[in-house]
């Protein structure tokens, strides 16, 4: 059997489409937020304030490529570095009000766009269909060791 016949060759394929619709998207307005400022802030406010240890571990990248995203996040006042809550040695990164406020507006344009794709979706489908890319997900984050944490508000924001 050809690949592309595969259930998985057509997932590929779709994949594929998915991230040039995306690459196509994103140069249709001015971003916001780029993405590692997206990720990288969507993770602390789901987990709370990392050290570059932490975030190294929950990413899978090195401390240089970090302390790049974080020195640009803490130029644009998305993030602060703060003593570790905790007491440990390492200082951390919290998001800031304005990280809050602009990250929510990202979401926002992000699950507005979804709204508009997906309008004749019956609501069930669309359930489905985050069943199934939560499934996908989490079978990438099993297979590198990098899972994500998953709270209401990450998965289904209002």
């Amino acid at each position: 059997m050809n690949t592309a016949d595969r259930a998985t060759g057509q997932v590929e394929f779709e994949q594929m489409l998915l991230s040039r619709y995306m690459h196509l998207h994103k140069g249709r307005r001015t971003r916001r937020l780029d993405r590692s400022a997206y990720i990288l802030l969507s993770r602390i406010r789901t987990q709370g304030p990392m050290s570059i240890g932490q975030l190294g571990d929950a990413f899978g990248l090195d401390a240089s490529t970090l302390n790049r995203q974080t020195a640009a996040a803490m130029r644009a006042g998305l993030v602060e570095r703060i003593p570790d809550p905790d007491g440990g040695l390492a200082r951390k990164f919290r998001i800031t009000e304005e990280g809050e406020r602009r990250l929510d507006e990202e979401r926002a344009f992000l699950v507005g766009s979804l709204d508009r794709i997906m309008a004749d979706w019956p609501e069930e489908d669309i359930a489905a269909f985050a069943d199934y890319l939560r499934r996908f997900n989490s079978g990438i984050e099993r297979l590198h060791g990098l899972p994500w944490p998953r709270t209401q508000t990450a998965e289904r924001p209002a």
